[in-house]
Order: C-alpha cells, then structure tokens, then sequence
C-alpha cells in the first residue's frame, strides 16, 4: 500500500522553501457555474432512495404562481411599493420595460442609472423577488435570467385588490363613503365610472 504523502528516500536532493506570491482573485456576482466542475465545493454524496417514496403534495398551480406579497400595506408608498420594497418596485418596474427575461447585469445597468445600488444587491433583490414568486430564474449560457409571472396591468389589478381587502377592515362603510368623497374631489369622471361598474355589477348579480 502506497503511502501519501510519499516518503522521500535518503537519496533524495532536499530543498529550500520556495516562496510563492499571492495572487488576487477575482469573482464576477454575474456568473453562475454551469457544472460541478466550475465551483471548488466538493458534492455531498447521493442520499439513497427510499424503496417506498409517498407522492409529493402538488398544488394548484394558481395558487402556485400567485405572488407572496405583504401582509401590511405602506399608506406612505407610492404605486407597487405598497406591497414591495422600493428597490423590488424598481427593479420589477425595470423588468417590465425591458419586457423579456434579463439576466441580473442588465438589469442592473438600467436601475443604476437613477438608483445608485451594488450588483450583488440587485442580485440579493432578483432572487427575493424569485422565493416570492414575482418573478422566474432560468438559466441561459451560463447566466441565470429572470421574467416576471405575472403582466404590469395583472400585477397592478391584484396589488389593488390586495390594498382594497387591507383598507376595507377599517369598515366598509366609513371607507365606501371616503372614496366617493375623495374621487368627487379629485376625479369626477372616474366616480361616473365607479357608479356604471357599480349598477353593471348589480345587475349580475340581480
């Protein structure tokens, strides 16, 4: 049996210690490996298979791609950011002006231009917005692109049905007779469309 390290014999020349320089690393946040081989992170050994595996629970898949979103609503934000972060609003904004799956380098190059941000937070911000089920993450030649699930005017619909549901545990009349108020004030056309979605919603259900 073969020792190691090898035994050096007495024949053998010794040497002095050879110093060796560092040398500085480099990583790009922007690259994902592509195969074991790529990171220096040895695989855990394969588990073995269960002889008798139970069926996963699936669920529906409406109600898999139904976005996380909080449970508060921000009174204080504006537009999506009531139910995101600022910088998940801005990012998902950027995405749907892009309107096709992006890796995180561009997207960080377009919100940088008006927000300053590193890229490993628009990384951080790319895959919370992944665990929540805003947006998907594929890989394509060796980068990981993200899409958005869910269309700007579905998305903005279910924010608003999310912040209608929150407002209306103060009691729905107190907030039913507020917003007539505030859209006489501030927008009588849309309150004459508030009132023909109203009767048009009657009628279905008369």
């Amino acid at each position: 049996m073969l020792a190691w390290p090898p035994r050096r014999s007495g024949n053998a020349v010794r040497r002095g210690r050879q110093h060796i320089e560092p040398v500085a690393l480099t990583i790009n946040p922007f690259y994902a490996p592509s195969s074991p081989d790529d990171v220096t992170t040895p695989s855990p050994p394969p588990l073995p298979k269960d002889p008798n595996p139970r069926p996963r629970a699936t669920r529906p898949a409406a109600v898999a791609r139904t976005p996380q979103l909080q449970g508060t609503v921000r009174l204080d934000a504006h537009g999506i950011a009531k139910v995101l972060g600022d910088l998940e609003a801005r990012i998902l904004e950027a995405m749907w002006a892009i309107g096709e799956p992006s890796s995180a380098r561009d997207v960080h190059e377009r919100i940088a231009v008006d927000h300053a941000v590193s890229p490993l937070t628009t990384i951080t911000v790319l895959n919370k917005l992944v665990t929540k089920r805003v947006l998907t993450r594929r890989k394509r030649n060796d980068l990981y692109h993200y899409a958005p699930i869910l269309s700007e005017s579905a998305f903005r619909a279910l924010v608003s049905r999310r912040v209608v549901e929150g407002i209306l545990s103060f009691g729905p009349e107190a907030v039913a007779s507020s917003l007539v108020d505030v859209l006489a004030e501030q927008n009588p056309e849309q309150l004459e469309e508030l009132g023909r979605l109203i009767r048009r919603r009657l009628r279905e259900q008369g």
